[in-house]
């Protein structure tokens, strides 16, 4: 499927080349975190994803904007404050695997908002996080 200029968009404002999958704009990518489960190094999407969808879009321009990425703990606080100025939910802050190390935990976020506003909101969001 081809990518629309929309999609395009959201893509080049949060830095990642977009995908569409099953209809719905896809951003994915992984952090440069070096992490070991099990005493094993993983450089694997599913350890330390990043990713951002738009669809479903209404007359009025927006859309329901989701995201997920890996976070240390550190960066938590700043990036739950970055998210609440925003109006963006917080949905979800969980850990995926046991026997990590760093203690990386997964965080969850959504909204209806303008795709080309949320990036620029998640964008500056994620400036917070060190990684």
């Amino acid at each position: 499927m081809a990518i629309d200029p929309l999609c395009k968009q959201f893509g080049d404002i949060l830095g990642i080349p977009p995908q569409v999958i099953n209809g719905v704009c896809t951003l994915m990518t992984v952090w440069n975190i070096p992490v070991t489960i099990l005493g094993r190094p993983s450089r694997s999407a599913a350890t330390i994803p990043m990713m951002f969808t738009f669809e479903a879009m209404d007359h009025h321009g927006n859309a329901l904007c989701l995201g997920e990425t890996v976070i240390l703990p550190e960066e938590i606080n700043p990036f739950i404050s970055m998210h609440r100025h925003y109006d963006i939910l917080i949905t979800a802050l969980h850990n995926h695997w046991l026997f990590n190390r760093p203690g990386i935990m997964f965080i969850h976020f959504e909204s209806i908002d303008n795709p080309i506003q949320f990036a620029h909101k998640v964008r500056h969001a994620i400036s917070v996080l060190k990684h």
